[in-house]
Formats: C-alpha cells, sequence, structure tokens
C-alpha cells in the first residue's frame, strides 16, 4: 500500500521551533527536577493520528518498504498514518522539536542536535534503523587523502550524519584546504558529473548513483572507521511527550519496521522493489538494478540503535567543528518500547548503551 507523504510547512515549523527554543531557554535542564519521562502519563489511548518522518533513501529502507507494504497500517489500526518527507535531518529536527512531527526515522548527528537543542526533554532514540551505508566516493584520478587538498568535496545538509562524518576526517587527515559544500544529493551527482567536485561523503543510494552514474570510485567506506563495521546511520526517534501519551502507538509503529526489517531478510527481492517504488513515487525515478543492488550491500536494517557508538558520534562533532561541545547524551535512549517488541517476537534485545534516562 502507498502513502502520499506530506510535504513539512517550513514557516509554520520555523516558528513554533522558535518557541520551543525560548522556553527552552528560560529554564535549564538543572530546574527541571522532574523530566518528561519521569511525569505521570496523562493518557495512554492510541493516538488518533501519528506523524511518521522519513527521507527517500535506501539508508531507511525500512520506512519505505513499512510503507510500501501497508506494514506501519496494519499494525496502526484505527490509528490514522500521515507519512511525511524530508530531505535532510536538520529539516527534520525542527519538525520534532516543533511539534509538527511525532516518530521520525533520522540520522544520528540530527538524533543527537535533537536532543542536546531541546535540553534533554523533548526526543528520545527509541530504536535502530539502519548499520551503514555511507561511502566516500572521488574522482578517479584522486588515490589518497592527499589528493584532495585544495579541491571541492560536498555533503549533505550542513551538520548532518554524513556532514559531521567527512569533517572529523578531514580534520583527523590535517587536510584543512579541502573546502566543504553542503548541498541536495541530487546536485552533488550532477555537480560531479560537470566535474566541479573531486568527491563527496554521501549515504545510500547516492554513493551508488556516482559509483554506476558518474564514474567515481570508493576512497572510504565508513564502515571502515568503527568497531565490527557497525554504526548508526539511521535511527528512530519520537517526541517523548508522544511516547508517554501514547506507548500502544509508538509500539505498533516499531512492530511495522520489525515486519519490514523481517522482509527484507526473508525476500531481498521483493525488498529492494518496494524500496524502488516508493523512490520513483517520491522522486520521479526509480534506480538502476546495479545501484540498488549495491546499495543494499552497504547496509543492515537492524532494530538496534547501536546506542554504545553515541558518546563518540557526539564528540565528532565537536571534532568536526560543528559544536563546541559534546553534550550530556544521559536520557536520551529509550529502548523500552523496541525491547517489548522484540521479546513479543522471540527476539534478542537491544542494550541502551547507559543513555537512559
Amino acid at each position: 500500500m502507498s502513502i502520499a507523504p506530506r510535504k513539512p510547512r517550513a514557516l509554520a515549523v520555523a516558528a513554533a521551533a522558535l518557541s520551543l527554543f525560548a522556553a527552552v531557554a528560560g529554564c535549564s535542564r538543572a530546574e527541571r527536577t522532574t523530566s518528561d519521562a519521569e511525569a505521570p502519563p496523562a493518557n495512554t489511548a492510541p493516538a488518533a493520528e501519528v506523524r511518521l518522518g522519513y527521507f527517500p533513501n535506501v539508508t531507511h529502507a525500512s520506512a519505505l518498504i513499512g510503507l510500501d507494504k501497508g506494514l506501519f497500517g496494519k499494525e496502526l489500526g484505527a490509528t490514522k498514518l500521515t507519512p511525511v518527507q524530508f530531505s535532510a535531518g536538520p529539516e527534520e529536527v525542527s519538525a520534532l522539536l516543533g511539534g509538527s512531527l511525532d516518530i521520525g526515522f533520522i540520522g544520528s548527528g540530527p538524533a543527537i542536535n535533537a536532543f542536546a537543542k531541546s535540553g534533554g526533554q523533548t526526543v528520545r532514540l527509541i530504536s535502530g534503523a539502519t548499520s551503514g551505508g555511507a561511502q566516500l566516493v572521488v574522482a578517479p584520478q584522486i588515490n589518497s587523502p592527499q589528493d584532495l587538498r585544495g579541491k571541492t568535496v560536498a555533503a549533505p545538509q550542513f551538520g548532518n550524519t554524513q556532514d559531521v562524518a567527512l569533517k572529523k576526517w578531514l580534520a583527523n587527515n590535517q587536510l584543512g584546504d579541502v573546502q566543504v559544500q553542503n548541498i541536495e544529493n541530487s546536485q552533488t551527482l550532477d555537480q560531479f558529473r560537470q566535474g566541479r567536485l573531486a568527491g563527496a561523503w554521501l549515504p545510500e543510494p547516492w554513493a551508488s548513483r556516482l559509483v554506476h552514474d558518474a564514474g567515481a570510485k570508493v576512497l572510504l567506506d565508513e564502515k571502515q572507521l568503527w568497531p565490527e563495521g557497525k554504526f548508526p546511520t539511521t535511527v528512530v526517534v519520537v517526541r517523548t511527550e508522544f511516547l508517554k501519551q501514547h506507548p500502544q502507538t509508538v509500539q505498533a509503529v516499531l512492530r511495522g519496521l520489525l515486519a519490514a526489517n523481517d522482509l527484507a531478510a526473508a525476500n531481498p527481492a521483493e525488498a529492494k522493489t518496494a524500496v524502488n517504488k516508493q523512490l520513483k513515487e517520491l522522486t520521479g525515478k526509480e534506480l538502476s538494478p546495479e545501484v540498488i543492488d549495491r546499495a543494499f550491500t552497504g547496509i543492515e536494517l537492524t532494530a538496534d540503535p547501536l546506542a554504545s557508538r553515541f558518546p563518540q558520534l557526539a564528540q565528532d562533532q565537536v571534532t568536526a567543528g560543528i559544536e563546541r561541545q559534546a553534550p550530556d547524551l544521559k536520557g536520551l535512549v529509550d529502548v523500552t518500547a523496541i525491547n517489548a517488541v522484540l521479546e513479543a517476537a522471540g527476539k534478542p534485545k537491544v542494550a541502551d548503551g547507559g543513555l537512559s534516562g
């Protein structure tokens, strides 16, 4: 079942977000003796509506499969599902903080930012979605990091997951003279074809598109930088208030996620077809078989948020020059809902990495 996505209303979101930031500024985290997570639930009935955010990326395959196959709707029952499409994490963070989005598939970096910007109050990370699926792809003549000196490399929106990873890697390699250009992924493909970019750090399917459609090659797979090659590319976050008021609805969405992951494991061809169908509806163009096959080889769909990686991810923002100091992430992770879903399905529980409230 295909559900037409609703675009976010940027001005309304921005205004709401500014109001939230003003409220947060007037009340420090230390002054809140009772956190949102500790407050007694005002209402635990299923929600009338759930607004679900996601990107048209292969790294959001769980969301795309779940939407295409009606898996979320099946679990939600009478609750109305409103999908909301985003193009980058910071935009989705504004929607979450502004209250116009309830649950979102989002990158690890923006998940941290949403938590930090709200003083640890407004959002909780409740599940994983995807590990892996990000690469630094470059022009054929680039053979080493040093070959990028004085050149321009692209990343998606400023402060998003790949932007942080790229800037941290450049800092670690003392490549301060490399210019980072933050542009939309489709524009990155066009500019790379025109020879205006030496490379780009991109999520799937865009890394694969540059390789197959524009002649790029892989200089670095981000998996090489993480223990066991695992790092959270996409996770699921929820507004704390929504989690508190509608835990049944949150678990229903997570059951849909688990069903999508199970389908992908049991029938990869069907999963790829579902993802490609959604991408065509959302972007107007489907991926070639070569591109979607390559993109899927680089990702792992998993409910594990890999929570133990998040302190390092927060520190990476400092190394990358995005933030001045790493935020305190205590309280970021709440895996109660996903563990209940996993237990009911007879699957192993996931860890909170010591980041629960």
